[in-house]
Protein backbone atom coordinates (compact mmCIF):
# COMPACT_ATOMS: atom_id res chain seq x y z
CA UNK A 1 0.00 0.00 0.00
CA UNK A 2 3.01 2.00 0.21
CA UNK A 3 3.90 1.87 -3.40
CA UNK A 4 0.86 1.60 -5.22
CA UNK A 5 -2.92 1.50 -4.50
CA UNK A 6 -6.02 2.77 -5.48
CA UNK A 7 -6.59 6.18 -4.05
CA UNK A 8 -6.50 8.63 -7.23
CA UNK A 9 -7.46 12.26 -7.87
CA UNK A 10 -7.41 14.07 -11.98
CA UNK A 11 -8.30 16.81 -13.84
CA UNK A 12 -8.61 17.20 -17.61
CA UNK A 13 -9.65 20.41 -19.93
CA UNK A 14 -13.06 20.25 -21.10
CA UNK A 15 -14.84 22.76 -23.44
CA UNK A 16 -16.01 26.37 -22.92
CA UNK A 17 -12.92 26.50 -20.10
CA UNK A 18 -14.21 24.30 -17.70
CA UNK A 19 -12.78 21.64 -15.81
CA UNK A 20 -13.36 17.93 -14.93
CA UNK A 21 -12.16 17.31 -11.07
CA UNK A 22 -12.22 13.94 -9.88
CA UNK A 23 -11.02 12.35 -6.61
CA UNK A 24 -11.86 8.42 -5.64
CA UNK A 25 -10.61 5.27 -4.52
CA UNK A 26 -10.68 1.36 -5.76
CA UNK A 27 -11.37 -1.30 -3.47
CA UNK A 28 -8.29 -3.09 -1.74
CA UNK A 29 -4.76 -2.63 -1.98
CA UNK A 30 -1.21 -2.89 -4.23
CA UNK A 31 -1.81 -4.08 -7.67
CA UNK A 32 -5.24 -4.67 -8.41
CA UNK A 33 -6.30 -1.43 -7.23
CA UNK A 34 -3.89 0.50 -8.99
CA UNK A 35 -4.98 -1.24 -12.24
CA UNK A 36 -8.39 -0.21 -11.48
CA UNK A 37 -7.77 3.20 -10.48
CA UNK A 38 -5.89 3.94 -13.30
CA UNK A 39 -8.55 1.85 -15.62
CA UNK A 40 -11.23 4.17 -14.64
CA UNK A 41 -8.58 7.63 -14.76
CA UNK A 42 -9.00 6.58 -18.59
CA UNK A 43 -12.84 5.81 -18.51
CA UNK A 44 -13.70 8.82 -17.06
CA UNK A 45 -11.99 11.16 -18.97
CA UNK A 46 -12.99 9.44 -22.22
CA UNK A 47 -16.69 9.80 -21.29
CA UNK A 48 -16.58 13.39 -20.15
CA UNK A 49 -15.00 14.21 -23.58
CA UNK A 50 -17.70 11.77 -25.57
CA UNK A 51 -20.53 13.31 -23.78
CA UNK A 52 -19.78 17.15 -24.02
CA UNK A 53 -18.93 17.33 -20.23
CA UNK A 54 -22.32 18.82 -19.24
CA UNK A 55 -23.34 15.84 -17.12
CA UNK A 56 -20.95 14.87 -14.20
CA UNK A 57 -24.08 12.30 -13.22
CA UNK A 58 -24.29 11.23 -17.42
CA UNK A 59 -19.99 10.60 -17.08
CA UNK A 60 -20.52 7.88 -13.90
CA UNK A 61 -23.25 5.90 -15.08
CA UNK A 62 -21.32 5.92 -18.40
CA UNK A 63 -18.26 4.95 -16.58
CA UNK A 64 -20.02 2.35 -14.44
CA UNK A 65 -21.68 0.23 -17.11
CA UNK A 66 -18.61 -0.10 -18.62
CA UNK A 67 -16.37 -0.48 -15.48
CA UNK A 68 -18.97 -3.19 -14.52
CA UNK A 69 -17.96 -5.44 -17.49
CA UNK A 70 -14.37 -5.21 -16.66
CA UNK A 71 -13.37 -5.40 -12.72
CA UNK A 72 -13.82 -8.28 -11.13
CA UNK A 73 -16.83 -9.14 -9.15
CA UNK A 74 -15.29 -8.54 -5.45
CA UNK A 75 -13.92 -4.77 -6.41
CA UNK A 76 -15.73 -1.25 -6.78
CA UNK A 77 -14.89 2.40 -7.20
CA UNK A 78 -16.09 5.18 -5.41
CA UNK A 79 -15.24 8.28 -6.82
CA UNK A 80 -16.65 12.23 -6.68
CA UNK A 81 -16.85 14.12 -9.81
CA UNK A 82 -17.42 17.95 -10.84
CA UNK A 83 -17.06 20.36 -13.57
CA UNK A 84 -15.87 24.02 -12.57
CA UNK A 85 -16.62 26.45 -14.65
CA UNK A 86 -14.51 29.35 -13.51
CA UNK A 87 -16.40 31.75 -15.94
CA UNK A 88 -19.69 31.39 -14.55
CA UNK A 89 -18.14 30.25 -10.44
CA UNK A 90 -20.22 26.91 -10.86
CA UNK A 91 -19.36 23.63 -9.45
CA UNK A 92 -21.94 20.57 -10.86
CA UNK A 93 -21.13 17.17 -9.14
CA UNK A 94 -22.05 13.45 -9.15
CA UNK A 95 -21.35 11.35 -6.13
CA UNK A 96 -20.34 7.66 -6.86
CA UNK A 97 -19.98 6.58 -3.03
CA UNK A 98 -17.43 8.55 -2.31
CA UNK A 99 -16.54 10.61 1.28
CA UNK A 100 -18.03 13.73 1.22
CA UNK A 101 -16.04 16.89 0.13
CA UNK A 102 -16.90 20.25 1.75
CA UNK A 103 -16.64 23.87 0.63
CA UNK A 104 -15.61 26.48 3.39
CA UNK A 105 -18.13 29.41 2.35
CA UNK A 106 -15.97 32.48 2.37
CA UNK A 107 -18.44 34.79 4.06
CA UNK A 108 -20.06 32.56 6.51
CA UNK A 109 -17.40 30.55 7.51
CA UNK A 110 -19.82 27.87 7.41
CA UNK A 111 -18.48 24.19 6.35
CA UNK A 112 -20.86 22.94 3.54
CA UNK A 113 -20.87 19.20 2.48
CA UNK A 114 -21.74 18.45 -1.04
CA UNK A 115 -24.16 15.60 -0.94
CA UNK A 116 -25.63 13.79 -4.05
CA UNK A 117 -26.31 10.25 -3.93
CA UNK A 118 -25.16 7.29 -5.99
CA UNK A 119 -24.10 3.52 -5.56
CA UNK A 120 -20.17 3.21 -6.10
CA UNK A 121 -19.08 2.40 -9.51
CA UNK A 122 -18.63 -1.19 -11.12
CA UNK A 123 -21.13 -3.29 -8.49
CA UNK A 124 -23.79 -3.47 -10.72
CA UNK A 125 -25.04 -1.70 -13.94
CA UNK A 126 -28.10 0.83 -14.60
CA UNK A 127 -27.44 3.27 -12.06
CA UNK A 128 -28.28 6.57 -12.05
CA UNK A 129 -25.94 9.67 -10.31
CA UNK A 130 -27.78 12.42 -8.71
CA UNK A 131 -26.15 15.79 -9.70
CA UNK A 132 -26.18 18.99 -7.65
CA UNK A 133 -24.48 22.46 -8.22
CA UNK A 134 -23.31 25.38 -6.19
CA UNK A 135 -21.62 28.82 -7.11
CA UNK A 136 -18.94 29.50 -5.53
CA UNK A 137 -18.06 33.50 -4.01
CA UNK A 138 -14.72 34.66 -4.24
CA UNK A 139 -12.56 32.91 -1.37
CA UNK A 140 -14.35 30.25 -0.72
CA UNK A 141 -12.51 26.56 -0.70
CA UNK A 142 -13.00 23.29 -1.89
CA UNK A 143 -11.99 20.18 -0.12
CA UNK A 144 -11.66 16.90 -2.09
CA UNK A 145 -10.38 13.74 -0.18
CA UNK A 146 -9.72 10.24 0.12
CA UNK A 147 -10.42 8.00 3.32
CA UNK A 148 -6.47 8.13 3.68
CA UNK A 149 -7.33 11.23 5.46
CA UNK A 150 -9.29 10.71 7.51
CA UNK A 151 -8.98 7.62 8.37
CA UNK A 152 -5.43 8.32 9.44
CA UNK A 153 -4.44 7.36 13.22
CA UNK A 154 -2.27 8.87 15.81
CA UNK A 155 0.82 7.81 18.02
CA UNK A 156 -1.94 7.03 20.20
CA UNK A 157 -4.25 4.57 17.99
CA UNK A 158 -6.74 7.72 17.74
CA UNK A 159 -8.02 7.86 14.14
CA UNK A 160 -8.57 11.81 12.42
CA UNK A 161 -12.53 11.23 11.99
CA UNK A 162 -14.88 12.93 10.07
CA UNK A 163 -15.52 15.72 13.21
CA UNK A 164 -11.97 16.75 13.23
CA UNK A 165 -11.55 17.39 9.60
CA UNK A 166 -14.59 19.31 9.70
CA UNK A 167 -13.59 21.12 12.59
CA UNK A 168 -10.39 21.92 10.77
CA UNK A 169 -11.76 22.93 7.97
CA UNK A 170 -14.18 25.80 9.40
CA UNK A 171 -10.62 26.98 11.91
CA UNK A 172 -9.34 27.55 8.42
CA UNK A 173 -8.25 31.34 7.78
CA UNK A 174 -7.62 32.95 4.50
CA UNK A 175 -3.55 32.46 4.75
CA UNK A 176 -1.95 29.63 3.84
CA UNK A 177 -3.52 26.47 1.91
CA UNK A 178 -6.23 24.14 3.42
CA UNK A 179 -4.52 20.88 2.14
CA UNK A 180 -1.14 22.20 4.19
CA UNK A 181 -2.95 23.09 6.93
CA UNK A 182 -4.66 19.85 7.52
CA UNK A 183 -1.55 18.12 6.52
Amino acid sequence: AREVGGDFYDFHFLSEGRVGLVVGDATGHGVPAALVMSTTCGMLQLAAQELGSSSPGEVLSRVNETLFTRIPSNMFVTCFYCILDPDRATLSYANAGHDLPYVLRGSSGDVEELRARGMPLGIMPGMGYEENAIVLEEGEAALFYSDGLVEAHDPMGEMFGFPRLRALVAEHGKEGSLGDSLL
